[in-house]
Formats: C-alpha cells, structure tokens, sequence
C-alpha cells in the first residue's frame, strides 16, 4: 500500500494544485488496493484521472464479485474501508468489462 500512497503523492505533485486532497485521495486507493488484495485476488492496475475538478481513482483486480460494504462488529479489526470511500468521495463503484476482471472506482473533487 506504501507503493500506492507514494504514487498518488507523486501524481497529484506533478499535476500541480491537488496537494490539499492528496491525503484524502491516498487514503481512498490504499482502502481500494488493500479490498483488491484481500478480496480480489491482488491489484491489478491502479490509474488517477482527473478531469475539471474532479479525480477519479481506478483500481482493477483479478475478480468479478461485487465490492460489499461490510457492518463491522465495534471492536472488529476490518470492514470499514468501504465506508471511509463513501465518506471521502462524491461517488464510488464498480464495473466488469468484458474479461476476467473488475474496476472500482471513486470520486473525489480535487478542491
């Protein structure tokens, strides 16, 4: 997750101007790529769009199943990175292009 942390850091640097959401936006795509990891058999891609003001981030996985938000007990270690996506961006989801593989994606404003 170290890797994806630094990659938004250095992304959003070299675009200039979205410093003040890079902590939000790595929180985002470490939640994205550790469920990728832990639940989609690893990360396969992970891809920063930004468009006007608004980001998007992309992480790709090795499966099909649908990403579902979990209710973790109190004291459960797991289950709340879902819940921390939806609370950071305007959006997030899921796609399954044709092949093997999903994307989920999120949200954010850039300002």
């Amino acid at each position: 997750m170290a890797t994806s942390r630094r990659f938004v850091e250095r992304t959003l640097t070299d675009w200039g101007g979205a410093a003040e959401v890079c902590f939000d936006a790595q929180l985002v795509v470490s939640e994205l790529v550790t469920n990728a990891m832990r639940h989609g058999g690893g990360a396969l891609h992970l891809r920063l769009l930004a468009h006007a003001a608004e980001l998007a981030c992309v992480v790709s996985d090795y499966s099909r199943a649908a990403p579902v938000p979990a209710a973790p007990g109190v004291f459960a270690e797991f289950g709340r990175g879902l819940a921390l996506v939806e609370g950071l961006t305007r959006a997030w989801g899921w796609l399954t292009p044709p092949g093997p593989n999903k994307l989920v994606w999120a949200c954010m404003s850039l300002r």
